[in-house]
Protein backbone atom coordinates (compact mmCIF):
# COMPACT_ATOMS: atom_id res chain seq x y z
CA UNK A 1 0.00 0.00 0.00
CA UNK A 2 1.13 3.70 -0.38
CA UNK A 3 0.34 6.75 1.94
CA UNK A 4 -0.29 10.11 1.17
CA UNK A 5 -0.52 12.91 3.61
CA UNK A 6 -3.71 14.68 3.80
CA UNK A 7 -3.30 18.29 3.17
CA UNK A 8 -1.40 20.25 6.02
CA UNK A 9 -2.61 17.90 8.93
CA UNK A 10 0.20 14.98 9.35
CA UNK A 11 -2.80 12.50 8.52
CA UNK A 12 -0.84 9.74 6.42
CA UNK A 13 -3.64 7.95 4.38
CA UNK A 14 -3.61 4.75 2.36
CA UNK A 15 -4.21 5.98 -0.66
CA UNK A 16 -6.90 3.60 -1.35
CA UNK A 17 -9.73 4.14 1.13
CA UNK A 18 -12.36 2.25 1.66
CA UNK A 19 -15.96 3.47 1.87
CA UNK A 20 -18.58 2.38 3.27
CA UNK A 21 -21.99 3.97 2.24
CA UNK A 22 -23.05 0.56 0.85
CA UNK A 23 -22.55 -1.02 4.11
CA UNK A 24 -25.48 1.07 5.36
CA UNK A 25 -28.47 -0.89 4.13
CA UNK A 26 -30.39 1.30 2.80
CA UNK A 27 -29.24 2.83 -0.57
CA UNK A 28 -27.50 -0.22 -2.42
CA UNK A 29 -29.42 -3.11 -1.81
CA UNK A 30 -28.88 -5.87 1.22
CA UNK A 31 -26.20 -6.01 3.36
CA UNK A 32 -25.06 -8.98 5.47
CA UNK A 33 -23.43 -7.02 8.06
CA UNK A 34 -20.86 -10.41 9.39
CA UNK A 35 -19.69 -10.13 5.46
CA UNK A 36 -19.67 -5.86 6.17
CA UNK A 37 -17.33 -6.29 8.93
CA UNK A 38 -15.04 -9.22 7.56
CA UNK A 39 -14.78 -6.78 4.49
CA UNK A 40 -13.23 -4.04 6.85
CA UNK A 41 -10.91 -6.67 8.53
CA UNK A 42 -10.38 -7.35 5.33
CA UNK A 43 -9.17 -4.02 3.88
CA UNK A 44 -7.21 -3.71 7.15
CA UNK A 45 -4.99 -6.74 7.27
CA UNK A 46 -4.46 -5.61 3.05
CA UNK A 47 -2.98 -2.12 4.32
CA UNK A 48 -6.48 -0.11 3.45
CA UNK A 49 -6.01 1.80 7.24
CA UNK A 50 -8.75 5.25 6.05
CA UNK A 51 -12.15 3.83 6.15
CA UNK A 52 -14.63 6.63 5.72
CA UNK A 53 -18.22 6.78 6.73
CA UNK A 54 -21.04 9.01 7.76
CA UNK A 55 -24.38 8.85 10.13
CA UNK A 56 -26.52 9.07 7.11
CA UNK A 57 -25.51 5.70 5.70
CA UNK A 58 -28.33 3.59 7.12
CA UNK A 59 -29.16 5.93 9.65
CA UNK A 60 -25.60 5.31 11.36
CA UNK A 61 -25.92 1.35 10.76
CA UNK A 62 -22.65 1.99 8.89
CA UNK A 63 -21.02 3.53 11.89
CA UNK A 64 -21.67 0.64 14.14
CA UNK A 65 -20.21 -1.96 11.84
CA UNK A 66 -17.12 -0.57 11.83
CA UNK A 67 -17.23 0.12 15.18
CA UNK A 68 -17.61 -3.32 16.02
CA UNK A 69 -14.96 -4.22 12.81
CA UNK A 70 -12.22 -2.17 14.33
CA UNK A 71 -12.63 -3.50 17.86
CA UNK A 72 -9.77 -5.08 19.44
CA UNK A 73 -7.63 -3.23 16.49
CA UNK A 74 -4.96 -0.60 17.40
CA UNK A 75 -6.90 2.79 17.06
CA UNK A 76 -3.66 4.84 16.11
CA UNK A 77 -3.26 1.98 13.24
CA UNK A 78 -6.70 3.20 11.58
CA UNK A 79 -7.48 6.61 10.70
CA UNK A 80 -11.47 6.73 10.79
CA UNK A 81 -13.21 9.91 8.63
CA UNK A 82 -17.09 10.70 9.79
CA UNK A 83 -19.38 13.44 8.89
CA UNK A 84 -21.83 15.76 10.25
CA UNK A 85 -24.50 17.56 8.48
CA UNK A 86 -27.04 15.27 7.54
CA UNK A 87 -29.97 15.37 9.43
CA UNK A 88 -31.73 11.80 8.82
CA UNK A 89 -34.20 12.39 11.37
CA UNK A 90 -35.83 14.99 9.29
CA UNK A 91 -35.89 13.93 5.59
CA UNK A 92 -31.88 13.94 5.58
CA UNK A 93 -31.81 17.91 5.80
CA UNK A 94 -28.78 19.36 5.63
CA UNK A 95 -28.35 21.12 8.69
CA UNK A 96 -25.61 21.73 10.58
CA UNK A 97 -26.24 24.32 13.79
CA UNK A 98 -23.76 24.32 16.93
CA UNK A 99 -26.53 21.95 18.51
CA UNK A 100 -26.93 19.41 16.33
CA UNK A 101 -23.14 19.21 16.03
CA UNK A 102 -22.70 18.40 19.64
CA UNK A 103 -25.01 15.99 19.88
CA UNK A 104 -23.80 14.01 16.13
CA UNK A 105 -20.14 14.22 17.86
CA UNK A 106 -21.37 12.27 20.40
CA UNK A 107 -23.39 9.55 18.31
CA UNK A 108 -20.98 8.97 16.06
CA UNK A 109 -17.96 8.27 19.03
CA UNK A 110 -20.76 6.34 20.33
CA UNK A 111 -21.16 4.48 17.39
CA UNK A 112 -17.63 3.98 16.53
CA UNK A 113 -16.74 3.06 19.64
CA UNK A 114 -13.61 5.45 19.91
CA UNK A 115 -12.44 8.20 21.51
CA UNK A 116 -11.72 10.80 18.89
CA UNK A 117 -12.71 11.09 14.97
CA UNK A 118 -9.45 11.40 12.71
CA UNK A 119 -11.38 13.44 9.99
CA UNK A 120 -14.28 15.06 10.52
CA UNK A 121 -16.30 16.39 7.99
CA UNK A 122 -19.61 18.67 6.97
CA UNK A 123 -21.39 16.56 4.24
CA UNK A 124 -22.87 19.09 2.86
CA UNK A 125 -23.44 22.97 3.20
CA UNK A 126 -25.98 24.09 5.41
CA UNK A 127 -27.54 27.24 3.77
CA UNK A 128 -29.70 27.84 6.33
CA UNK A 129 -27.15 28.41 9.10
CA UNK A 130 -24.37 31.07 8.89
CA UNK A 131 -21.07 29.81 8.20
CA UNK A 132 -19.69 31.53 11.43
CA UNK A 133 -21.84 29.41 13.77
CA UNK A 134 -21.30 26.01 12.02
CA UNK A 135 -17.39 26.15 11.91
CA UNK A 136 -16.86 27.94 15.26
CA UNK A 137 -18.86 25.13 16.76
CA UNK A 138 -16.55 22.86 14.70
CA UNK A 139 -12.95 24.37 15.89
CA UNK A 140 -14.56 24.13 19.38
CA UNK A 141 -14.98 19.94 18.39
CA UNK A 142 -11.58 19.97 17.54
CA UNK A 143 -9.58 21.67 19.70
CA UNK A 144 -11.48 19.71 22.47
CA UNK A 145 -9.24 16.73 20.43
CA UNK A 146 -13.14 14.70 19.89
CA UNK A 147 -11.99 15.21 16.14
CA UNK A 148 -8.24 15.76 15.19
CA UNK A 149 -8.91 17.45 11.78
CA UNK A 150 -11.95 19.46 10.00
CA UNK A 151 -12.55 18.81 6.21
CA UNK A 152 -15.26 19.18 4.24
CA UNK A 153 -17.64 17.19 1.53
CA UNK A 154 -19.38 18.76 -1.54
CA UNK A 155 -18.43 22.08 -1.40
CA UNK A 156 -17.74 24.90 -3.36
CA UNK A 157 -14.05 26.86 -3.40
CA UNK A 158 -16.31 30.09 -2.28
CA UNK A 159 -17.79 27.98 0.75
CA UNK A 160 -14.44 26.33 2.00
CA UNK A 161 -13.22 30.04 1.95
CA UNK A 162 -15.61 31.60 3.79
CA UNK A 163 -15.53 27.96 6.26
CA UNK A 164 -12.01 28.64 6.59
CA UNK A 165 -12.38 32.03 8.62
CA UNK A 166 -13.65 30.35 11.44
CA UNK A 167 -11.74 26.67 11.24
CA UNK A 168 -8.65 25.11 9.71
CA UNK A 169 -10.16 22.99 6.78
CA UNK A 170 -7.85 20.01 5.79
CA UNK A 171 -9.48 18.83 3.50
CA UNK A 172 -12.39 18.24 0.93
CA UNK A 173 -14.64 15.27 -0.03
CA UNK A 174 -15.93 15.46 -3.61
CA UNK A 175 -17.48 13.21 -6.19
CA UNK A 176 -14.93 12.57 -8.99
CA UNK A 177 -14.48 9.37 -11.22
CA UNK A 178 -13.60 9.18 -15.11
CA UNK A 179 -17.55 9.59 -15.59
CA UNK A 180 -17.67 12.75 -13.36
CA UNK A 181 -14.68 15.31 -14.19
CA UNK A 182 -16.78 18.87 -12.66
CA UNK A 183 -14.08 19.37 -9.59
CA UNK A 184 -11.34 19.97 -12.50
CA UNK A 185 -12.94 23.19 -13.65
CA UNK A 186 -12.79 24.95 -9.77
CA UNK A 187 -12.52 23.15 -6.68
CA UNK A 188 -9.18 20.74 -7.73
CA UNK A 189 -7.45 23.78 -8.81
CA UNK A 190 -7.95 25.40 -5.73
CA UNK A 191 -7.01 22.26 -3.71
CA UNK A 192 -3.74 22.77 -5.11
CA UNK A 193 -3.53 26.24 -4.36
CA UNK A 194 -4.26 25.97 -1.36
CA UNK A 195 -2.39 22.68 0.00
CA UNK A 196 -5.79 21.10 0.41
CA UNK A 197 -6.22 17.27 0.65
CA UNK A 198 -8.72 15.93 -1.56
CA UNK A 199 -10.54 12.58 -0.80
CA UNK A 200 -12.37 11.64 -4.02
CA UNK A 201 -15.76 10.02 -3.81
CA UNK A 202 -17.50 7.95 -6.68
CA UNK A 203 -14.15 7.13 -8.10
CA UNK A 204 -15.34 3.96 -9.89
CA UNK A 205 -18.01 5.40 -10.89
CA UNK A 206 -20.68 3.63 -8.58
CA UNK A 207 -19.35 0.27 -9.78
CA UNK A 208 -19.69 1.23 -13.00
CA UNK A 209 -16.00 1.23 -14.21
CA UNK A 210 -15.27 -2.15 -12.25
CA UNK A 211 -15.87 -3.59 -15.40
CA UNK A 212 -18.15 -6.38 -14.36
CA UNK A 213 -21.23 -5.24 -16.17
CA UNK A 214 -20.98 -6.19 -19.67
CA UNK A 215 -24.56 -5.03 -20.52
CA UNK A 216 -26.63 -1.89 -18.96
CA UNK A 217 -27.28 -3.24 -15.65
CA UNK A 218 -30.54 -3.86 -14.01
CA UNK A 219 -30.65 -3.33 -10.06
CA UNK A 220 -32.32 -5.52 -7.81
CA UNK A 221 -34.72 -3.66 -5.18
CA UNK A 222 -33.23 -1.62 -2.61
CA UNK A 223 -30.34 -0.73 -5.06
CA UNK A 224 -30.87 2.68 -6.04
CA UNK A 225 -27.91 2.75 -8.40
CA UNK A 226 -29.72 3.30 -11.41
CA UNK A 227 -31.96 6.55 -10.64
CA UNK A 228 -29.02 8.43 -8.61
CA UNK A 229 -26.65 8.06 -11.16
CA UNK A 230 -27.16 9.38 -15.14
CA UNK A 231 -24.32 6.89 -16.30
CA UNK A 232 -26.32 4.23 -15.70
CA UNK A 233 -29.17 5.78 -17.55
CA UNK A 234 -29.98 4.15 -21.40
CA UNK A 235 -29.10 7.32 -23.28
CA UNK A 236 -25.21 7.74 -21.58
CA UNK A 237 -24.68 4.12 -21.07
CA UNK A 238 -22.99 3.65 -24.80
CA UNK A 239 -20.65 6.12 -23.61
CA UNK A 240 -19.76 4.41 -20.24
CA UNK A 241 -19.59 1.27 -22.17
CA UNK A 242 -16.86 2.64 -24.57
CA UNK A 243 -14.89 4.05 -21.42
CA UNK A 244 -14.95 1.01 -19.87
CA UNK A 245 -13.69 -0.90 -22.38
CA UNK A 246 -10.65 1.55 -22.92
CA UNK A 247 -10.20 0.59 -19.27
CA UNK A 248 -10.45 -2.70 -19.21
CA UNK A 249 -7.80 -3.08 -22.73
CA UNK A 250 -5.33 -1.09 -20.51
CA UNK A 251 -5.73 -2.98 -17.33
CA UNK A 252 -5.25 -6.50 -19.19
CA UNK A 253 -2.12 -5.72 -20.63
CA UNK A 254 -0.58 -5.64 -17.19
CA UNK A 255 -2.75 -8.90 -16.12
CA UNK A 256 -4.95 -7.05 -14.18
CA UNK A 257 -8.51 -6.23 -13.85
CA UNK A 258 -10.40 -3.19 -15.08
CA UNK A 259 -11.04 -1.43 -11.87
CA UNK A 260 -7.72 -0.89 -11.25
CA UNK A 261 -6.65 1.66 -13.93
CA UNK A 262 -10.41 3.12 -12.71
CA UNK A 263 -9.07 3.62 -9.33
CA UNK A 264 -5.16 4.36 -10.69
CA UNK A 265 -6.48 7.08 -13.45
CA UNK A 266 -7.74 8.78 -10.35
CA UNK A 267 -5.08 8.55 -8.44
CA UNK A 268 -2.66 10.01 -11.32
CA UNK A 269 -4.33 13.44 -11.38
CA UNK A 270 -2.42 15.73 -10.03
CA UNK A 271 -4.25 16.76 -6.46
CA UNK A 272 -6.13 13.81 -5.65
CA UNK A 273 -5.02 12.39 -2.48
CA UNK A 274 -6.72 8.80 -2.00
CA UNK A 275 -9.43 7.49 -3.76
CA UNK A 276 -12.44 6.47 -2.11
CA UNK A 277 -13.55 3.20 -3.12
CA UNK A 278 -16.55 0.77 -1.74
CA UNK A 279 -16.60 -2.88 -0.99
CA UNK A 280 -19.24 -5.19 -0.12
CA UNK A 281 -16.65 -8.44 0.05
CA UNK A 282 -13.68 -9.25 1.64
CA UNK A 283 -12.50 -10.44 -2.05
CA UNK A 284 -13.28 -7.36 -3.41
CA UNK A 285 -11.92 -4.60 -0.99
CA UNK A 286 -8.52 -7.10 -1.30
CA UNK A 287 -8.82 -6.78 -5.09
CA UNK A 288 -9.18 -2.88 -4.89
CA UNK A 289 -6.00 -2.60 -2.55
CA UNK A 290 -3.75 -4.38 -5.21
CA UNK A 291 -4.22 -1.53 -7.07
CA UNK A 292 -2.17 0.43 -5.36
CA UNK A 293 1.07 -2.11 -6.90
CA UNK A 294 1.51 -0.31 -9.87
CA UNK A 295 0.37 2.50 -11.78
CA UNK A 296 -0.66 3.80 -15.44
CA UNK A 297 2.80 5.14 -16.99
CA UNK A 298 2.15 8.46 -18.99
CA UNK A 299 1.29 7.05 -22.16
CA UNK A 300 -1.77 4.97 -20.67
CA UNK A 301 -3.07 8.24 -19.19
CA UNK A 302 -2.75 10.00 -22.58
CA UNK A 303 -4.63 7.22 -23.79
CA UNK A 304 -7.56 7.86 -21.66
CA UNK A 305 -8.10 11.07 -21.82
CA UNK A 306 -7.91 10.73 -25.48
CA UNK A 307 -10.54 8.23 -25.00
CA UNK A 308 -12.26 10.29 -22.96
CA UNK A 309 -12.56 13.54 -25.14
CA UNK A 310 -13.32 11.12 -28.01
CA UNK A 311 -16.45 9.40 -26.03
CA UNK A 312 -17.63 12.57 -24.51
CA UNK A 313 -17.03 15.29 -27.08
Amino acid sequence: MKFRKLGKSDLNMSVITLGTWGMGGDFWGKVDDDQSIATIQAALDAGITTIDTAPAYGKGHSEEIIGKAIKGRKREDIILATKVGIDFRHNKKHICTPETIAREIEESLQRLDTDYIDLYQVHWPDLETPMEQTFTALNKVRESGKARYIGVSNFSPAQIDEAAKYCPIVSVQPPYSLLKREIEKDVLPYCIEHDMGVLSYGSIGAGALTGKFKERPTFEDGDKRGEFYEFFNEQNWPKTKAMIDTLEEIASSHGKPTVHAAINWVLKQKGITVALVGARTPEQVIMNAQAAEWELTDEENAKIEAAYAKIFA
